[in-house]
Order: C-alpha cells, then structure tokens, then sequence
C-alpha cells in the first residue's frame, strides 16, 4: 500500500467482459463504501495498442501500456488485477508475486492443476512479505447469496443432504458461432466446466461450508468445428466470412454427481447448449430443517422453506434481499430498490481492499482456487474414464508438494 496517501494504486491487465465489470467496480467502491484505503486506477494493459488507449479512456484510468511485465513492476503500482484469459494468468500472477504486489486473479485461478498449484505456492511465500492475494469468485459477493451462507451456518437448514447446482446459458447454440478463445483448451483450460461450472463449484462449497471429495462426471461437445473469427469482444463475436474453421477443443456441457465431505449428495450442471437460457445459475440446499434456493436471474431474492414451523404455515417464502441488514446493502438503497450483477464486483473491491489494508488474507485465496481447480481436474479424469468414481485430491497435500 502507497504509505503516502492511504492509496491502493490498481494496474489491471486485459480490459475486456471481465476488465470491464472490474473496472466499474473500481470506479464505483470508494464511492459506496467507507474503506481504510482508497483505490486508485493507475493503468490498464492489452496488446493492441489503439484498443488498449480506447480502453483507458472509455474505462477510467488513467494511463495505459502494452507491456504488462514492466506493468507488474512498477513502483507506483500496489495491486495487479488479472482479468485475461486463463492460459496467461499463472505467468502474470507469479511476476507479480515476486515483484511485491497484491493480487487479484479472475477465476478459474489457472489453466491446469499444476499451475494453480504453482500460484497457491507463491502466495503463500508472497504472504510473508505482505503480498496479499485473491481469486475473483464475484458470485460471493451477491448478498442473497451471503444471506444464504449465513442461514447455513446459523443451522437454519439443519443437516444439509443435498444440493442441486446449475449454470445455464445458451449462448454458442448456433453451429455458425465462431471460434472464440472461449472454445480452444489451450487458452481456455475447459469450456463450460471451467469457465461457468468452476462458480457453482465454488459458490456450493462457499455456502455449506463443505468441501467436494469425489465425483462421477460426463462431458460433451456438440459442435466440433466452428468458423474462425474475424472478431470478438466478451461474449460476442463476428465470422470472417471465409470457409475455414477450426477445432473445438474444449466441453460444451459438463454434468456430474458429487459427494461432499460433510456428507451431501450434489448434481451440477453446467452448460452452453440450454437453448432460451441466458444466464440461468440456480442453487438449491435441502437440509433436515429447511431448504433454501439462489436463482442468479432473480438476484435479489432467496426462496426459503422452514421446516421447523408449524404444518399450516409451512411453504417455501419469499425474502427479498434488500433491507440494509442484508450483507452489504447498507451501502446503497432504501430497501426494495434492488441491485444487479455489478454490485457483486464493486462488492469484491471492497472486501479485497479491507483485506489487504488490515493485512489479513482475502477470500477466497489461492489455495481455495486451487480446490476448486482440483475438483475440476477430478471432472475431467472421470469423464475419461467413462464417468468412473473419482477422488478429489486435498488440497494441503498439493500445496505442500
């Protein structure tokens, strides 16, 4: 931290969907919030020098630059934000690390098991020195989601049994979609899974505080060949009009069954091929004593079912989440005036720069990314082998390897 102005000094690299909604969180968190440090958007990074210089003006920093090595170590420069594709973020994370930066990565944390373990690793060493690190889970932060993790842990739900976890969305059914980096494994590691199913993975182990031991799991790819782009940006892009196509390398639909370390039984579901659905993540928890229900498309809203009151009144309830007792809602609007999917990030900037100001460990870390990344790995070796039972490796014994 910038012991001269009580600042954090933010250079991102990558300004694109997930720089965009980074850098609005940015703007927008000590406008919001009464934090003990204030974030400063010092420079964004990309490889296009025209769109990088659109991006800094259009997004709110205040410089910009194409080399995101001399980025990460910049004295003026506090946090390194993460918000490129996944086959570059164990490469710019351990620079960063090893330059003395804070940092925040988006998910999933890495590419392969084997660089999550490698990140994890560094943050931990980086730790020492004060080099505090986060992976980029925003779904956390949504606060009927952290209402639903408070139920939880209150044991409003009694014994937990079972959950039911999707992601939905359809936006690749067209066989004539190109050939975004989205869909090639080595920029994108996975497709669904780990680009949509790593946040439901997260977000159920987040809520029951229970961790995934071992799954069976089937994988799929619908559409194996698309054109190639001449063009893209989020999650849109444009044909170049030429016959040629490509390979698709990565899932389009992942499902598996699960058991967790406490005990429950949990189906997932993650997939772009669910025609109609935009972005449709659903959570269900049934325990001994109620259940609860998270639809991402109905944010501010929880559905809760208390076992516990007396027959005739039983029935699932609607809970709007918005009074200002409500996680994070203190902040922003009288109650009943809701919020959207950008608060979940300006949420994530100011639990991120608490942290780090007070020098405690954000969540989730590194290592927890890496259990996520774990479960992800356990996916895709049980799909090869024709959906077999398979462990998932702990994660204390990776990191100390």
């Amino acid at each position: 931290m910038s012991t001269t102005d009580n600042q954090l000094r933010v250079g991102m690299v990558g300004y694109a969907f997930m720089g965009a909604a980074h850098s609005q969180a940015w703007r927008t968190v000590n406008r919001v919030f009464d934090l003990p440090a204030r974030a400063r958007m010092v420079a964004v990074c990309g490889r296009d020098p025209g769109k990088v210089a659109d991006a800094a003006d259009r997004l709110g920093w205040e410089e910009h630059t194409t080399d995101w090595r001399e980025l990460v170590t910049r004295p003026d420069i506090d946090v390194v934000d993460i918000c490129t594709p996944g086959d570059s973020h164990a490469e710019i994370a351990l620079a960063a690390l090893a330059a003395g930066k804070h940092v925040l990565c988006e998910k999933p944390l890495a590419n392969t098991v084997a660089e999550a373990r490698e990140m994890a690793a560094a943050a931990a060493t980086a730790q020492a020195s004060g080099a505090r690190s986060m992976c980029g889970f925003n779904y956390r932060r949504v606060p009927a989601v952290a209402l639903m993790r408070q139920l939880v842990a209150d044991g409003r739900l009694g014994q937990i049994r079972h959950v039911r976890a999707s992601y939905l969305q359809d936006w690749i059914v067209d066989p004539q979609f190109p050939l975004v980096w989205r869909l090639q494994k080595d920029q994108a590691g996975s497709g669904a899974l780990g680009d949509i199913g790593a946040h439901i993975i997260d977000l159920t182990q987040y809520v029951t505080g229970q961790r995934i031991a071992g799954v069976s799991a089937v994988t799929e790819t619908f559409v194996k060949e698309r054109p190639l782009p001449s063009g893209s940006s989020g999650l849109a892009a444009q044909a170049d009009g030429a016959a040629a196509t490509g390979p698709v390398t990565v899932d389009d639909a992942a499902i598996f069954v699960a058991r967790l370390d406490g005990g429950a039984l949990a189906t997932y579901e993650a997939t772009r091929f669910a025609t109609g659905r935009k972005n449709a993540l659903r959570v269900e928890i049934n325990g001994s004593l109620g259940s609860v229900v998270f639809d991402l498309e109905r944010l501010n809203e929880l559905e809760f079912y208390d076992a516990t009151r007396p027959t005739a009144e039983q029935g699932f309830s609607r809970i709007l989440v918005t009074e200002s007792e409500h996680p994070y809602l203190s902040a922003w609007w009288p109650p009943g005036h809701i919020i959207g999917y950008e608060h979940s990030f300006t949420h994530q900037m100011r639990d991120f720069i608490e942290a780090v100001a007070i020098g405690v460990d954000p969540s989730p870390s590194f290592v927890e990314a890496l259990q996520v990344q774990l479960v992800l790995d356990a996916v895709v070796r049980s799909a090869e082998l024709g959906s077999a039972w398979t462990e998932v490796e702990p994660t204390l014994a990776t990191v100390a390897a």
